[in-house]
């Protein structure tokens, strides 16, 4: 009996009640990279399902992803991990972060049955996803990627997100197929801000292929070789859950794709994305034109 898959790609994480304050105002965001990607995957027309843990009071976002074909499997909590975001200048790239809930851990019984052709770990903070669930996830026989913030992020004594050491980094990422990172989380990881040397270091680590976004685009070092894609969005409106739909994109595009192919059109979706809040809203024919008219002419 062979592994048929049920589905394409699982993704896992908790949601996020997100408040995100800045020079232009107070705003209310469904978050969350589980949210994120699901959102990529039904839109490409992949079996898609998702694991979370929320609050019962926010299952509304549970029906947005039903209603777009996505399986749920939710775990309720007595909270839904609750996120402030604060951009206190017009740069994306300065936040702060403050957590002031949490809907907990992730266990081995949340994914047991599920077979998929990859899984997608997309946590927003260490201890919501432990080595348990990734040997769990292991133990089958299945593409496995993870997004390291939910692995270098940490809640201060103070209430807000900072990055720390991570002592098990080798551990886990032994047992992970692709990897995704940032180029602030990527410097810290290996000391570098070249983001090129830290991608070669991380994949020393353990991973076939690292995905690194960066201001501009994005870069994915596989197989020894470097691709490399800009982001170009008409207009920069939906920064927050940029990450998180550049790996999901090019996870999902990677069943059926080379790392190359899969790089440019992870840069396709995520500028998108960020001409609008929220997650991805377009088609797969919008994300065709993009890469005929921007990136095949690159």
């Amino acid at each position: 009996m062979h592994n048929h898959s049920i589905f394409d790609i699982v993704v896992i994480g908790n949601f996020t009640r997100d408040t995100i304050v800045s020079p232009s105002g107070t705003r209310m965001v469904d978050g969350g990279g589980f949210n994120y990607g699901a959102h990529v995957a039904a839109m490409m027309g992949l079996r898609t399902a998702a694991v979370t843990r929320l609050a019962k009071e926010d299952s509304r976002v549970v029906d947005a992803l039903v209603r777009l074909g996505v399986t749920v499997f939710p775990v309720y909590t007595p909270h839904s991990t609750t996120l402030r975001l604060y951009y206190p200048t017009s740069n994306p790239d300065e936040r702060v972060l403050s957590v002031t809930e949490t809907a907990g851990a992730f266990t081995p019984q949340q994914v047991r049955d599920l077979q998929s052709k990859a899984f997608l770990i997309n946590g927003s903070i260490r201890g919501e996803v432990d080595l348990d669930v990734i040997r769990e996830l292991k133990a089958k026989d299945t593409l496995l990627a993870a997004d390291v913030q939910g692995f270098v992020r940490v809640v201060a004594p103070d209430g807000t997100l900072v990055y720390a050491p991570w002592p098990e980094k080798e551990q886990v990422l032994s047992h992970i197929d692709i990897v995704k990172t940032d180029a602030v989380e990527a410097e810290m990881l290996t000391g570098t801000a070249d983001i090129k040397a830290a991608a070669e270091i991380i994949g020393g680590w353990g991973p076939r292929e690292v995905v690194l976004t960066h201001r501009d685009g994005l870069l994915v070092f596989a197989g020894g070789q470097f691709h490399q894609a800009p982001f170009c969005p008409r207009q920069l409106v939906g920064r927050s859950g940029r990450g998180d739909t550049c790996v999901a994109s090019y996870v999902a595009k990677r069943l059926t794709a080379s790392p190359q192919e899969a790089c440019i059109w992870a840069a396709a979706v995520t500028s998108l994305k960020l001409e609008a809040e929220g997650p991805v809203k377009r088609t797969v024919a919008d994300v065709e034109e993009l890469i005929e008219r921007v990136y095949s002419r690159l």
